[in-house]
């Protein structure tokens, strides 16, 4: 694959605002754990190469197992992710692909039951910056380092 082109030389000034909303999200007091199984979850979903590829690699450098890594396209049959865990994966799912699944009041009570208001939405925040990063990614052609 082909990139398009680089987004970052293209429009600093858009790049930067990319770059302001995910410092942003990193402050907010989501674990970043969480935040790792939901940033590569969604980027899955979204078929990002690029991000799947940077997400993954994050998170086996703060620790996370690989045995949990491999598992998360199929986290609902698996047994290694707390209940916490499991709702923001389902809110992620959820609003990944809203277009389908209209985000559902089962999954919002699922994640209402894990998160608090505050929580549920700094949580959709972080939902929503990994998958306008998947739409950059994805629509420049951003291709992993080999």
């Amino acid at each position: 694959m082909q990139p398009r082109l680089d987004f970052y030389k293209a429009s600093p000034a858009a790049a930067k605002a990319m770059i302001a909303l995910e410092s942003a999200v990193s402050l907010l007091g989501i674990e970043h754990s969480l935040l790792d199984l939901v940033k590569l979850r969604a980027s899955q979903i979204n078929g990002c190469a690029y991000c799947v590829d940077m997400h993954s690699s994050d998170a086996r450098k703060r620790g996370e197992t690989e045995r949990r890594l491999y598992s998360l396209p199929v986290w609902r049959e698996s047994p290694f992710y707390t209940e916490r865990e499991r709702a923001a994966l389902a809110w992620t799912e959820s609003l990944t692909l809203i277009s389908h699944t209209g985000a559902p009041d089962s999954d919002y009570e699922w994640v209402s039951n894990e998160f608090d208001e505050d929580e549920r939405v700094k949580l959709t925040v972080a939902i929503n910056a990994i998958n306008s990063w998947n739409r950059m990614a994805i629509g420049f052609r951003s291709v992993p380092a080999k």
